[in-house]
């Protein structure tokens, strides 16, 4: 008798265990999916011109409206996307592409769109932390999964793309274009150093986000940390394979273009000619070597490496007319 009372109460206790564990089960499986992530939606857009719209796009990454240009065909027909990137400082809401380099006239008439994002780059990345100077910029998230469908659907994109920039903006489009391979076409790189690990060129990103008021350690990490080798597209040759590739600077050497770029207040033209010389010396070493790495891997990148030519915007305007026809014919 008491051995059947015991079958009984562990068959009970059984019973319930297992009722409990299947009506978890059902609770689980019969829930409501996660909802999706938040789409980027279009503030306002106002036509500059007929090849021009200054949109404002409302991304839940960003969690702020963030200005971008648009250069577009004027004809209705599908067609492919540049992102062009901005390089380091102080910026404004207009793309410098656009106020240094008059990329609106370049881009006139030709069947491409290009997109350019205002505002601060902070290396168009995704902030780890919050930081007082930056906030925590998910630019990442913003430029390769909010802001691509708006473009293609408003601007009769194809979902072609290839994305370039300019120094930060050159060391960001390698990052992610080999972060995010399918997404991307082509990558271009003007005076911008790829790399991102080891002493010296963490120590120039480290530089050069601090000068622009920002504690780079929010940005990726610790010194020598995961964050920075996870960003070094030279860690990622091989999601550039199939893509068009181009990169390109200047030896450092002043030419008679130095002349021509514009001076903040209170600078002496020898002073910004001098800084350039260095900094453009530095990228070019970076950027030969970098197309040297993709060459040992079995990849064919389009180099122009100019034998003149300082950091500067008279330089870069020029390149951009090198670099377009090459990454146009991954659109």
């Amino acid at each position: 008798m008491r051995r059947a009372r015991r079958r009984t109460v562990g068959f009970l206790s059984i019973t319930i265990i297992v009722g409990v564990i299947f009506s978890g089960v059902q609770g689980i499986s019969s829930a409501a999916p996660a909802p999706a992530p938040a789409s980027a939606s279009l503030v306002s857009s106002v036509a500059i011109g007929q090849h021009r719209h200054d949109v404002l796009v409302r991304s839940p990454a960003m969690g702020r409206d963030v200005p971008v240009s648009v250069l577009h065909p004027a004809h209705a027909r599908s067609r492919g996307t540049l992102y062009l990137l901005d390089g380091g400082g102080q910026k404004t809401a207009v793309s410098d592409w656009i106020r240094e380099a008059h990329a609106d006239r370049y881009f006139a008439g030709k069947g491409t769109n290009v997109v350019l994002p205002g505002g601060q780059g902070a290396f168009y990345t995704n902030w780890r932390h919050v930081d007082t100077g930056f906030g925590r910029p998910q630019w990442e998230t913003f430029l390769t999964v909010e802001l691509p469908p708006l473009i293609d659907r408003r601007f009769h994109g194809n979902g072609r793309n290839a994305i370039a920039g300019l120094s930060m903006g050159g060391q960001a489009a390698f990052t992610l274009a080999t972060r995010r391979p399918g997404l991307y076409t082509g990558v271009g790189s003007i005076s911008g150093c790829p790399f991102t690990t080891g002493p010296v060129h963490e120590s120039q990103i480290r530089a050069a986000v601090i000068r622009d008021g920002g504690d780079p350690t929010n940005m990726w990490g610790p010194w020598n940390g995961p964050g920075w080798a996870d960003h070094d597209p030279g860690y990622r040759l091989r999601a550039l394979a199939g893509m068009r590739v181009f990169i390109s600077s200047g030896s450092g050497a002043p030419g008679p273009l130095d002349q021509r770029t514009r001076l903040d207040p209170g600078r002496h033209r020898s002073e910004k000619i001098a800084t350039g010389a260095v900094l453009e010396s530095s990228v070019n070493a970076c950027s030969r070597e970098f197309a040297h790495r993709m060459r040992s891997e079995g990849l064919r990148p389009t180099t122009h490496f100019r034998a003149i030519g300082t950091h500067a915007w008279p330089y870069w305007a020029q390149d951009l007319t090198v670099m377009y026809p090459v990454l146009a014919e991954a659109l």
